[in-house]
């Protein structure tokens, strides 16, 4: 165990640019190869609580952060008490808010919240296991037992019970978006930093993806190819952005009949009975077409491809909550 020396961490940052750190995967193996980790995870909520359930903030050993657990009221002395977990190897269950005992730190959202803080032991694997986890698309539980610490992962997802707290880590958001355009194009730049994972699909389009842009996978092939070997399940959303009427009824066609939880179609509100008609006399029954967006994206007013991309991302993170609540 590697204790972190309080005299060497660095100040506390003025910007809370580690809340920006959504995927908290290549921080912990940043801070798995410098030295010891320590994980906190908000165990407990009573009342309002700006972070959901089960939200993770990493602290290392030189004092680095990342992720969060409140709305920026508890994090500095978080961070500090896993200074001192990594000091003696000891788990903490810290308690903040209203009714708290710690006095002087209370949430600016009237509730109450328990983190438990430990180090993460065999760091390295932890990560290792969880990434192999999320390239399969496969949904797992971190179990972590609440005396010691010590965690193990296990398949589905599990609610938690008396001895262990239950993290669950589902597959990323993903969007398959079918174009070429300059929507196409923004959704594509958009997406990752709201931690969605873009399949790009362009018919007969260039043999390159468009540079410096994140995707998970591009395709060019032609259509019937790229949907044939398309697979989508119920964390992935559909997107045509085609331009092309063909195009986006075979898209559309094909995510409905997918698990797909969420497909939309860029176009004109004109010809939605149209579309909508053709999906029907092609089997696409009235349960499948409410997860239909004609036309994409939220109603903003929106015209610039940016502000278009925005509403779609919107839409698509809307669609996931909803079906969460």
């Amino acid at each position: 165990m590697n204790a972190l020396n309080p005299s060497a961490a660095p100040i506390w940052p003025a910007w809370p640019d580690y809340a920006l750190i959504a995927d908290l995967l290549p921080s912990l193996r940043d801070f798995a190869h410098a030295g010891s980790v320590a994980l906190a995870t908000l165990v407990s909520t009573d009342g309002p609580s700006p972070r959901p359930l089960y939200s993770e903030m990493l602290i290392a050993a030189d004092g680095r952060v990342a992720g969060y657990v409140s709305g920026g009221c508890v994090e500095a002395a978080v961070a500090s008490e896993a200074a001192m977990v990594l000091a003696d190897g000891r788990p903490r269950l810290l308690d903040y808010g209203v009714g708290s005992p710690v006095l002087d730190i209370q949430l600016t959202c009237g509730g109450r919240i328990g983190i438990f803080v430990r180090e993460l032991r065999e760091p390295s694997a932890y990560a290792n296991t969880l990434g192999i986890a999320r390239r399969e698309r496969r949904t797992v539980t971190v179990m972590t037992d609440r005396d010691s610490g010590a965690w193990k992962i296990v398949e589905g997802h599990i609610a938690p019970d008396d001895r262990h707290y239950a993290c669950v880590h589902m597959p990323p958001l993903r969007l398959v978006a079918v174009g070429g355009d300059p929507v196409t194009l923004a959704v594509a730049q958009l997406a990752p930093t709201m931690g969605v994972e873009v399949v790009l699909l362009r018919p007969h389009g260039p043999a390159e993806p468009p540079p410096g842009i994140a995707l998970t996978g591009y395709d060019s092939r032609s259509l019937a190819v790229s949907l044939g070997e398309l697979v989508l399940d119920e964390r992935t959303a559909v997107y045509s952005l085609s331009h092309d009427a063909e195009i986006d009824h075979a898209v559309a066609t094909h995510a409905l009949r997918s698990p797909a939880f969420a497909v939309g179609v860029l176009g004109s509100r004109n010809k939605i009975g149209t579309r909508v008609e053709r999906l029907k006399d092609d089997g696409v029954d009235d349960d499948d077409l409410t997860r239909l967006h004609l036309p994409a994206g939220l109603p903003i007013g929106a015209q610039t491809p940016h502000g278009i991309a925005l509403s779609i991302l919107a839409q698509v993170c809307q669609r996931d909550r909803a079906r969460a609540s």
